[in-house]
């Protein structure tokens, strides 16, 4: 699973997508490879709000190619990232060469990080692909750290098959596992996606 949806195919789901053969042009979505500057700049000062402000271990699931990772490790934090295609993988690790980040190939929802713990699990546009997003959830906050958080950037694409997940479903499934709850809404701001979005996208930020 990588970390964002080819918004052009409304019917797909996460399992539908050959993420392996995806990843040399994946970073050529303007929203995936952060290569606009403006668009870049965009991504890392929300990334800047929702993670914490000292230096902390981050663990990005489904991270592709590296793109928030790079800004995370930029913005002086300890970096692990995982995902389930090893071409996206290898594409991590080159861009991320010299920093402080690991990147594994695994399942995002279960991801192989034996006993270690984080201060942030960080997801973008995969929860809403896992076949159990509530045992996913349950999973990520016992790889958090007393006081950690839940970065997750999610939505609901598409008109004639809508996929995704709605931000009341999501705050709903995280009541039971977080201290505070925090929705942002992002579908207003171009800048982020490259273009002008009129579906729901928005980032919920869950403290435990």
């Amino acid at each position: 699973m990588t970390d964002d949806i080819d918004d052009r195919s409304e019917a797909l789901t996460g399992a539908d997508v050959d993420w392996d053969a995806q990843a040399a042009s994946f970073d050529d979505e303007p929203d995936h490879g952060l290569r606009d500057p403006e668009i870049r700049r965009a991504w890392a000062a929300r990334l800047a709000s929702w993670l914490p402000e000292r230096a902390a271990d981050v663990l990005d699931l489904g991270c592709g190619t590296g793109s928030l990772s790079l800004l995370a490790a930029e913005q002086g934090h300890r970096v692990t990232g995982v995902d389930s295609s090893a071409p996206m993988i290898d594409l991590a690790r080159a861009k991320l060469a010299g920093r402080d980040a690991a990147f594994l190939v695994g399942d995002a929802a279960a991801p192989p990080v034996g006993e270690q713990r984080f201060d942030v699990v960080l997801v973008r546009h995969v929860l809403w692909a896992l076949p159990d997003p509530g045992r996913a959830l349950r999973h990520w906050r016992g790889l958090l750290r007393p006081g950690g958080r839940l970065v997750l950037v999610e939505g609901v694409w598409g008109t004639v098959t809508p996929a995704g997940i709605p931000a009341d479903v999501l705050t709903g499934l995280l009541a039971p596992l977080a201290a505070e709850v925090r929705v942002e809404r992002l579908s207003g701001d171009a800048v982020l996606w490259g273009k002008e979005v009129a579906d729901e996208r928005y980032a919920v930020v869950a403290v435990v």
